[in-house]
């Protein structure tokens, strides 16, 4: 029998943090999931629709901007070891909301929360450099699987270890290909430095004494489909003004800098960061200013709605340090 499912990655930036919705889907299971349920062709006439009942009945949040992602249909994605219960495919979504303090109350009460994706991904956070676990862990770990003898029933792959490596933390001026989290997180995966390698029985993680600290692990292969969407929206991001979903209606271009600095894991040039923005005429001044900055009156702008008219790539082409 096959089930299909349906997830969802609800992103929103707060503080400045790149933060996804969780949920404890499991009293048993202390590891947060995302949302999720089963699509019931009975009662949901599309798998949007069902996506968003589920959505709005786990966290009494309304949806706005979703996309439909990927749909994740390996065998074992579940580790039912049986094979009494049905095949779950699911269909991934990523949609995007800004928080409220209304918004956030309805959550506590559903026990749903933000969190902040780098506590599942502590490698990707590089805005203040080269984070700490990925010199000290991750990269030691990797030369010592890459050199190791490869398992004889290991089933065969289109590059070497050493090829996967050096394409998924290639590091050229102190940065990274930063929409290459699905590679780097699928890497750690099958070299079984994560906790999901060793719950799902990974004779790679299984032969390792301590895991090392590579993030929180989340319920089934929840986050492959996180890692999925952060993929999707870093890319995105720079021929698509989805920020915008992300942004209050008015707000300073520090603000805008912090928001994209969080979902790219980026830190940006500010002056580089603004001329871009005024090339790509995405903004309009309000005429108004803000004295929350706690320095000088910062402008406040808003989203230029008139640009979607004009031409088909709206996106900020950031660059590195």
């Amino acid at each position: 029998m096959i089930e299909i499912g349906l997830n969802a990655v609800i992103v929103s930036v707060a503080d400045p943090q790149p933060q996804v919705l969780t949920i404890a889907a499991k009293p048993e299971n202390p590891a947060q999931s995302l949302p999720f349920g089963p699509f019931d062709p009975t009662r949901h006439r599309t798998f949007e629709i069902g996506l968003r009942e589920w959505v709005e009945e786990q966290t009494a949040l309304k949806l706005g901007y979703v996309e439909q992602l990927y749909t994740f249909g390996d065998r074992g994605r579940h580790h039912i070891h049986s094979d009494a219960g049905p095949h779950v495919v699911s269909v991934g979504y990523l949609a995007l909301a800004r928080q409220t303090l209304r918004s956030d109350e309805a959550l506590t009460l559903q026990n749903a929360q933000w969190r902040s994706w780098y506590s599942f991904f502590p490698w990707e956070d590089w805005r203040s450099g080269m984070p700490a676990v990925v010199q000290q862990e991750i990269l030691p770990a990797l030369e010592a699987w890459t050199s190791a003898p490869i398992p004889r029933d290991s089933p065969p792959r289109a590059r070497s270890r050493g090829e996967q490596v050096h394409q998924a933390f290639n590091i050229q001026d102190g940065m990274w290909n930063e929409e290459r989290v699905l590679d780097r997180y699928e890497l750690l995966y099958e070299a079984g430095l994560l906790e999901e390698a060793r719950r799902d029985g990974r004779p790679a993680a299984l032969k390792r004494g301590d895991l090392p600290g590579l993030g929180q692990p989340m319920l089934y292969d929840h986050r492959r489909i996180l890692a999925t969407a952060i993929s999707r929206l870093r890319t995105k991001l720079k021929y698509r003004p989805l920020v915008f979903e992300l942004m209050p209606h008015i707000f300073t271009l520090t603000d805008l800098q912090r928001c994209v600095e969080a979902i790219s894991g980026r830190h940006l040039h500010k002056q580089n960061f603004r001329r871009l923005v005024e090339k790509g005429d995405l903004v309009e001044p309000t005429g108004e200013t803000s004295t929350q900055t706690g320095g000088r009156p910062a402008a406040l702008f808003r989203f230029r709605h008139e640009v979607l008219k004009e031409r088909p790539a709206l996106g900020l082409r950031v660059g590195g340090r």
